[in-house]
């Protein structure tokens, strides 16, 4: 079973900055292009570190107001943090601005990878980086919801293609499969418990489906055994052993 790949949704045509881009063109850069961030990139394509509308609020933010009286101490900017925001408020170029290290990814990850990682880092885009690091294109959240577009008949030829055929052996009958708006409904009787599991999560994993209703029933419960008794076959072992 094969996930979408980051590079099948990414946009190709980067907006991106460089190291010296002056702080007003990369304004204009976000206005014109009505994006919320950029990577910025070195001579070699490389992506050195990214630009988001909060670098630039900070930078506003940081400014100070010549009408207010100067304070003796800045207390704030003896933490690295407020280093950092200080550097920001004088930045004048990409460089001087941007976020490093950048978080990116690479045009063979997986959709559910590229996911994860903006969930993790709490992030809206990522550059995409090609085999040697050079950027190639960059997907945002909306890029990696496309994949619940996909069509129910093509889930549901996934489903039994690649779990009740491939990986549990069965014949492409054995197994009562329904799609309906992304939502997969598994019916019918395996032989084993440990069958069903495997099924119900293999189908989860696949790209598009919403959720899965389990209404699989069992003629043996192995759930007791060790998996080594169970003797399963094909690529069905490694999925219980992740159980």
């Amino acid at each position: 079973m094969k996930h979408n790949k980051v590079g099948s949704v990414m946009t190709t045509e980067v907006v991106r900055a460089e190291y010296g881009t002056p702080f007003k063109e990369v304004v204009r850069l976000l206005g014109d292009h009505h994006i919320s961030g950029l990577p910025v990139v070195d001579d070699d394509e490389k992506v050195i570190g990214v630009i988001s509308e909060t670098d630039l609020m900070v930078r506003q933010a940081e400014t100070p107001d010549p009408y207010e009286p100067k304070k003796r101490f800045r207390f704030a900017r003896l933490t690295q943090e407020g280093r950092k925001r200080a550097a920001k408020a004088k930045a004048r170029t990409a460089g001087l601005l941007m976020t490093e290290p950048a978080v990116t990814v690479h045009a063979d990850d997986s959709i559910i990878e590229a996911a994860r990682t903006m969930a993790q880092h709490h992030i809206e885009r990522l550059p995409v980086l090609d085999e040697e690091h050079r950027l190639v294109g960059i997907v945002t959240r909306r890029d990696l919801l496309q994949v619940f577009l996909r069509p129910d008949a093509e889930i549901r030829k996934e489903v039994v293609d690649e779990v009740l055929v491939r990986a549990l052996w069965l014949p492409p009958r054995g197994v009562d499969v329904s799609v309906t708006e992304g939502v997969v409904t598994l019916s019918g009787q395996m032989e084993r418990k440990s069958e069903t599991e495997i099924a119900v999560s293999m189908t989860r994993q696949i790209d598009g489906v919403v959720a899965v209703v389990d209404k699989l029933t069992h003629r043996l419960d192995d759930s007791r055994f060790q998996p080594s008794e169970q003797a399963l076959h094909g690529v069905a072992d490694d999925w219980l052993r992740k159980l």
